[in-house]
């Protein structure tokens, strides 16, 4: 019971930041509000005991919201690579929570999220330029991720679902950062739905490792 009540005051955290400065210009304000509900996030997860790889991941990430609350054309890259940094604990820590095998249907469930994930990136490759490197590598982690999720054994559901939730938010924000037209504001609907899918995959992974 005592849980709840941070994490929904995180909650209502994300979604005040989603539906009002998602699409603001980088200010401190911003910047307090957008990783607020990671902060809380991070925090219960310490509070609990979580294992150490999920503490590191929801930090990792939570640096990467700081830096993606500033300009893109000078903080992108700093937060893609807190965000790959997360990813890389998350791996692991799926990883050594033990994976399905023999399944076929899960084989060609990981098959089917690579490729998926693969066609979109080629899409996405004529817009990169000089992001295409950058975006290959973390594209190929948040992938690995995913994967690792789908293969996580039976009790995890949570997880493999949050998962796929940062995956489509990740989806989204890639087309908003490189298939808008240059000067066009942040579209309302794409930024609300890229952030709280992001949120709320997070603690969806957070609750799926609490819960045991």
């Amino acid at each position: 019971m005592t849980l709840w009540l941070p994490l929904g005051f995180a909650g209502l955290l994300a979604i005040a930041y989603g539906f009002t400065l998602s699409r603001s210009a980088p200010g401190p304000a911003k910047l307090l509000l957008k990783i607020s509900g990671m902060v809380i996030l991070t925090g219960v997860a310490i509070w609990a005991g979580a294992h150490w790889m999920l503490i590191a991941g929801l930090a990792a990430c939570t640096v990467g919201d700081a830096f993606l609350a500033g300009k893109p054309q000078r903080w992108l890259i700093p937060g893609m690579a807190a965000f790959f940094i997360g990813h890389v604990f998350y791996v692991a820590l799926f990883w050594s929570t033990g994976q399905v095998s023999g399944d076929l249907l899960n084989y060609l469930g990981r098959a089917l999220l690579v490729l998926a994930g693969a066609g979109y990136v080629l899409w996405l490759s004529p817009s990169l330029g000089k992001m295409r490197l950058p975006v290959l590598a973390y594209a190929g982690v948040i992938l690995v991720m995913g994967a690792a999720a789908i293969a996580l054994p039976p009790g995890y559901g949570l997880v493999l679902i949050g998962a796929l939730m940062f995956i489509a938010s990740d989806a989204i924000l890639a087309n908003e950062l490189f298939r808008r037209p240059p000067g066009e504001m942040p579209r309302r609907l794409p930024s609300i739905s890229l952030w709280n899918l992001y949120f709320f995959g997070q603690m969806l992974i957070a609750l799926g490792f609490l819960a045991k």
